[in-house]
């Protein structure tokens, strides 16, 4: 007797395996971006070096072989490789910084600086945003991006449970995830970075399972953001968040900010989590001007000091690399000597005040008037150049614009050094990219 065999439909499962290839192949193509990425996780030699202070990582190290590949990329190709707006806009920087290298006191001294400014903000920039070729490019380095953050805010979050973070207060629970005691802000960067692009999704047009899943992402990763203890993250990144919200729409808005809120209370005031610390935090951020402690108070005088600089050589500063060297002869007697930092398995140490921890002002006492419109404006070009394109996108739209957002709120209370630097010049491409390539309407 003959008995019918029945089989599953293959057209499915065929498909599911054609998506598996199609990312591995796109993963492979990007790779040396997510190199950059991945290998952050290698601890690097130094600290938080303020200003142009680099640290010499494997993640540098992995940004140039990037910007190598792209070149030969670009020479095999034949074809122009950028619209002409994308090169004004990504080389405009480029004018201030040799124009104040070359009128340094010390142009011998400033050449290191400039190397790291066009590393950071024009060649690996330009870099990723030929390397990108479509939104699924878009999207893989964006949950590449997401990823990373969930690892060190995992690393983070058992620094704080096990006290083996960075000290604070006396106790060593400051989150800090991978970079250690003397790059307090990294992991907190990073954290912020996947909070925004993981929000950004959410909000945007995805389907439903991949923005319940950029959501969850962005819940988890609100818990290692409030244990880092960093002001300037917590502000940068509600504020960007809030212009995500706002731009997807305003009763979106409202119902998000409500739920956040309730995670929020649950999160902090239920549970416990760093209920009393993370308190008094908040508040001190009101205390800025009535009751400041030592390191606003420092952050003010290097602030006052930076002032000072631009004023005797405004229009192209003291010169790159120049802001430690002309510190102490411009700031009073109320800067302090140095930060404290210990934990995360590092000695006491005491880190000296290099930088005026506000990249306006870094620039603006090291470049000047030209240097500090060069750059910021070709920060604003971009930001502008991906609002322009969000009907051709809301997803890649308010990632790019909300990354954008959080960098340029952040710089009012960070400036760049540190091996999450070299991040930084990832996620200026990745926004580069949306703003300045030619975009197709979804």
């Amino acid at each position: 007797m003959a008995t019918a065999v029945t089989t599953a439909p293959a057209a499915p499962v065929a498909e599911e395996t054609a998506d598996v290839r199609e990312w591995v192949q796109r993963a492979g193509a990007l790779s040396p971006v997510l190199a950059v990425i991945a290998l952050l996780l290698v601890p690097g030699g130094g600290g938080a070096q303020g200003g142009t202070g680099g640290t010499g990582t494997v993640a540098d190290a992995a940004s140039g072989l990037l910007v190598v590949i792209c070149l030969v990329r670009v020479l095999r190709g034949g074809a122009r490789p950028l619209t002409r707006t994308a090169a004004v806009v990504l080389g405009l920087p480029v004018l201030g910084i040799c124009l104040a290298a070359i009128t340094s006191n010390d142009p011998a001294a400033s050449l290191p600086g400039v190397a790291r400014y066009v590393q950071i903000f024009v060649l690996v920039p330009a870099a990723v945003l030929l390397t990108i070729r479509d939104r699924r490019d878009f999207a893989v380095v964006a949950w590449g991006l997401v990823s990373f953050a969930l690892l060190q805010g995992a690393v983070g979050v058992v620094q704080y449970l096990t006290r083996t973070g960075a000290s604070y207060q006396g106790e060593d629970i400051r989150a800090v995830g991978t970079f250690g005691a003397t790059d307090v802000m990294g992991m907190a960067t990073v954290v912020a970075y996947g909070m925004v692009v993981a929000a950004g999704i959410a909000l945007g047009s995805a389907p439903g399972r991949t923005r319940t899943a950029a959501l969850v992402c962005a819940c988890l990763l609100f818990v290692p953001l409030v244990l880092s203890f960093s002001r300037g993250a917590w502000i940068a990144t509600v504020l960007a968040c809030g212009i995500q919200l706002l731009l997807s729409g305003p009763r979106r808005a409202a119902r998000v900010a409500l739920a956040a809120g309730a995670l929020g209370v649950v999160l902090v005031g239920g549970l416990g989590i760093g209920s009393a610390m993370v308190k008094e935090r908040v508040t001190s951020i009101t205390q800025v001007a009535a009751a400041p402690d030592q390191s606003v108070t420092d952050r003010y005088t290097m602030w006052a000091a930076a002032g000072r600089m631009w004023r005797s050589e405004p229009v192209t500063g003291v010169g790159l690399k120049g802001f430690p060297a002309y510190r102490d002869s411009n700031a009073s007697l109320a800067l302090s000597s140095g930060s404290d930092t210990a934990g995360a398995g590092a000695a006491f140490a005491r880190q000296p005040l290099l930088s005026p921890h506000n990249m306006y002002l870094l620039v603006l006492s090291e470049q000047g008037l030209v240097g500090l419109l060069a750059l910021a404006g070709s920060w604003v070009a971009l930001l502008v150049g991906a609002l322009r394109r969000w009907r051709l996108g809301a997803d890649c739209a308010l990632v790019a614009a909300g990354l954008l957002a959080w960098q340029l709120i952040d710089f009012f209370y960070a400036d760049i050094g540190g091996p999450s630097t070299v991040l930084m010049s990832v996620v200026l491409g990745l926004a580069a990219w949306w703003a300045l390539a030619e975009v197709r309407r979804a």
